[in-house]
């Protein structure tokens, strides 16, 4: 997609330059390698170019954890960016980064910049609100899981649509293997798809005090009798074929390119890599549902990650991280964003500019995440989870499935093992934030 008129196009290494007078530098650290940190360095450079008070400098930092690392420990030598780029899970840990955040709803009303909250996804906006509704980091690169299927493979094992249901997601792998598939399904980013959004998808808490919204005290409670049978379900199914592992991030995204598997469970955020890698016609459908537990679903949670405002530099520069937030949250920007990664459009607008401009119709299913998030209001078990030291308790949660997939342990071992080892995790946050 072309961003339009709006943006300049193509812009040279001169667009950079600071020209004949000084320009206010705004360094912008983030964790997108490859074809997306293209994509970043084409959106700073046409801010740049559109206007000639500020330059925008976005460095890569390494991976989510890397980059949050790396901005804690600058903002302490006194030598932050002005914008860091954070995952979901790591909101938490930047609120208790106390005196170094500076909320992103204040960014904008200091600036007297122009800012409504409400245009915003609200499954996407709540994740980053204060109880108060005050607006803590600029949502940017937001995803949710989603099933891809192998269309050309449906058809060959005479599957007619895409499974709605887990009932349905086990007949259909079933089909799949007889049609001489060497696997049903695997999926992705296990704690975010099958503990995080499950969770949300059936309106489960995850733990108490509202997942953690409501305060530091909050303990896991995930170790419940529907996501232990779940799991148990897809363990056992292991030996059939029916269910691979193929690793904790997107590890197992070529066993589905390939032609391996016929279904995968991960971000939406991987459209583009389907249509470079994948040889087939492929499509995306929503999470499957578990009928033992919930009569519909509820809402999926994002994930992905907010640009973070850090304190220290001068009300300039943050007119100018003003002005560049409300430039990447434009229809236009947002728009040519969605399509060119997966990712969702944060606001409304920009998921109408993408159906006025054809993108849906002439890519199906690529609005699903958007119908995803936005299926119902998100309640208190599925707007999101703020949990201390969860960079952590994902680590926890991954290894105890890893044993649950090598038949070392039992989901209800596992999982009770996971919430024992997160609560302690918990815990520390807890002490080392009150």
């Amino acid at each position: 997609m072309k961003l339009g008129k709006y943006i300049l196009g193509a812009i040279t290494a001169a667009s950079f330059a600071g020209g004949a007078y000084a320009q206010t530098e705004i360094q912008w650290w983030h964790a997108m390698g490859g074809a997306n940190g293209e994509r970043i360095d084409r959106m700073a450079a046409e801010f740049n170019a559109m206007q000639s008070d500020y330059v925008v400098v976005p460095s890569y930092k390494g991976n989510y954890t890397e980059t949050m690392t790396a901005a804690i420990a600058a903002f302490r030598a006194g030598e932050q960016p002005a914008i860091v780029q954070v995952f979901e899970v790591g909101t938490a840990t930047m609120m208790a980064a106390e005196g170094a955040v500076y909320p992103i709803s204040d960014v904008m009303a200091d600036s007297g910049t122009a800012f409504d909250q409400s245009v915003y996804l609200p499954a996407v906006v709540s994740y980053y609100q204060t109880p108060e509704g005050e607006l803590l980091s600029m949502p940017f690169n937001s995803s949710t899981p989603v099933l891809w299927y192998n269309k050309d493979a449906f058809a060959a094992a005479g599957i007619e649509s895409p499974p709605s249901t887990w009932d349905e997601v086990n007949m259909a792998a079933q089909k799949l293997l007889d049609s001489g598939m060497e696997c049903g399904y695997s999926f992705g980013w296990q704690s975010w798809v099958m503990i995080e959004n499950y969770s949300a998808w059936h309106d489960l808490p995850m733990g108490t005090q509202e997942n953690g919204y409501a305060g530091l005290d909050a303990r896991f409670t995930f170790n419940n009798d529907a996501v232990v049978n779940r799991l148990q379900s897809i363990a056992d199914s292991q030996e059939a074929g029916i269910f691979k592992y193929g690793g904790r991030r997107g590890d197992s995204l070529s066993m589905f390119t390939s032609g391996e598997c016929g279904m995968w469970m991960n971000s939406s955020a991987y459209y583009g890599a389907m249509v470079d890698q994948a040889d087939f016609e492929f499509g995306q459908a929503m999470l499957p549902l578990d009928t033992d537990v919930a009569d519909a679903p509820q809402n999926s949670i994002i994930g992905g990650a907010t640009l973070w405002v850090l304190r220290g530099k001068d009300e300039g520069t943050y007119k100018g991280v003003a002005d560049f937030m409300n430039y990447i949250s434009s229809p236009e920007v947002q728009a040519w964003w969605h399509q060119e990664t997966g990712y969702v459009p944060i606001t409304t607008a920009a998921g109408e500019l993408s159906a006025e401009q054809g993108f849906y119709e002439s890519n199906p299913g690529t609005d699903t995440a958007i119908k995803q998030l936005s299926l119902n209001t998100p309640t208190v078990n599925s707007r999101g989870l703020r949990f201390g030291n969860y960079v952590q308790v994902r680590d926890v949660i991954n290894e105890e499935l890893e044993a649950l997939w090598a038949g070392d342990k039992t989901a209800r071992e596992a999982m009770d093992t996971a919430v024992e080892r997160g609560n302690a995790l918990l815990a520390k946050f807890e002490r080392a934030n009150n």
